[in-house]
């Protein structure tokens, strides 16, 4: 060990992922002692283990305060990890009880004021628990402090956006299953305007929610509670993962949109600018038929995925057909149904497809079938075959519960429509990951 540079034992120790192991180190040797107080990464969660034992008397260490201990001693830290484990989601606080409220800025401000100038990420999972009725002025602390920071990350708090001040060196920002007293988030947009990746999941208590980033790149945006409306402003925006239930009003200006994630329950009022740069496509709705129709034409979009909402799934609707996918997006090269999607689209099939001129350009098709006569799921892959006859790999999954004799007729079946190409089966489950078999030449 003396034989390493200290700045490569320095880098290993800095990836301790429990920083707490520093103490240990220091034991060893001089060296050791030596480059654990020059860590720049500090990671240090309360796992249930560690709180039974700081419990314990007569030896009772608070999680915080030695985290904030551990914390003082690191002069050279730029990255701080703060959280509770999901072991300890069930556990019951005591009214009052406050020693595992990671967000309270009495305990923050007792180690960020060793370590503010350096600071370029610090990430908080605090305890729901004991967090979610006691309002943070979190932001404003870090914003008035911490002048270097690029990413921000915030788990399971309930945060005030009183006092927050702009913060341009901030390029990434994550809240998740956050109650943020930011309604419209027009404080958000003003105080962070740099952003280029943002994540906001489970964001609760918004009602008219607006992203107006201009640097904004990557966005995964879930929104737990029904806004009226909700308009996102990014012209560099490039990925989009967007879970927004049904708002009335969904308004998109995102030219510059290539990877595109969109789960929408119910369609109401959609419009979008165009996407000329759109090349991968994913779509989960209980009226797809309407939402494809509320697209442009997307000539550039190559990779298309489809599937419903089977919870919310309404008895009467329009179901979209294999001809309206290739209407709109007439360059797709791989196209894959979910087992819902894959259920409307065949319900709709009744003696053969309508030839579209982009059905030539199909490579990969990829299905979750669905099952309810195998003759017609036979006649309807036979069509696509027939239709999209420039296919070179087609992987199809079934039911897990389909008798293995009726799985077996259906792939010998498929496999002789067309021996050229590449055929892949599999199994799925709902809420389960697919399982796949065997590739077949």
């Amino acid at each position: 060990m003396d034989n390493l540079p200290p700045t490569l034992i320095t880098e290993i120790l800095s990836r301790l992922t429990d920083s707490s192991d520093l103490t240990r180190c220091r034991l060893t040797c001089k060296t050791l002692n030596s480059a654990s107080y020059d860590v720049t990464s500090f990671r240090f969660f309360c796992s249930y283990d560690r709180y039974t034992k700081s419990q314990a008397y007569p030896t009772k260490t608070r999680f915080k305060s030695a985290a904030t201990r551990l914390i003082t001693q690191l002069s050279q830290l730029d990255s701080v990890s703060l959280g509770v484990d999901n072991s300890l989601t069930g556990l019951d606080s005591e009214d009052g009880e406050d020693d595992l409220h990671l967000t309270d800025v009495g305990f923050v401000s007792d180690w960020l004021m060793s370590v503010k100038e350096r600071l370029k990420m610090v990430s908080f999972i605090d305890f729901w628990v004991q967090a979610s009725w006691r309002r943070s002025h979190l932001l404003s602390l870090i914003s008035r402090h911490c002048h270097r920071l690029n990413v921000l990350e915030v788990k399971n708090a309930w945060l005030s956006v009183e006092g927050l001040t702009t913060m341009s060196s901030l390029t990434s920002l994550t809240l998740e299953y956050v109650r943020l007293d930011d309604e419209n988030l027009s404080k958000l947009n003003d105080c962070f305007p740099c952003l280029e990746t943002l994540n906001l999941i489970g964001i609760g208590v918004l009602s008219d929610p607006k992203i107006y980033l201009r640097h904004l790149k990557s966005c995964w945006w879930t929104i737990s509670n029904a806004p009226l409306s909700l308009t996102i402003f990014a012209p560099k925006l490039v990925n989009l993962k967007l879970d927004c239930v049904r708002p009335r009003s969904l308004v998109l200006e995102t030219p510059s949109l290539s990877d595109f994630h969109l789960i929408l329950e119910t369609t109401g009022s959609f419009s979008t600018s165009d996407l000329p740069h759109l090349q991968k496509l994913q779509l989960k709705s209980n009226f797809l038929r309407d939402l494809i129709h509320a697209f442009p034409c997307s000539k550039a979009v190559k990779q298309l995925r489809l599937d419903s909402i089977k919870r919310f799934r309404p008895v009467e609707r329009e179901k979209p057909n294999l001809e309206l996918l290739f209407d709109v997006f007439p360059n797709i090269s791989s196209l894959s149904l979910g087992p819902e999607a894959y259920s409307d689209i065949e319900g709709s099939f009744s003696v053969g497809l309508q030839e579209r001129k982009g059905m030539k350009g199909l490579k990969d098709f990829t299905a979750h079938l669905v099952i309810i006569d195998i003759e017609v799921t036979l006649s309807f892959i036979s069509s696509i075959l027939s239709k999209c006859d420039n296919l070179s790999t087609i992987s199809l999954l079934v039911d897990h519960k389909l008798d293995p004799t009726h799985a077996s007729y259906l792939m010998s079946k498929c496999e002789a429509f067309c021996s050229r190409a590449q055929w892949k089966w599999g199994f799925w489950k709902e809420d389960r990951k697919d399982v796949w078999m065997f590739d077949v030449v």
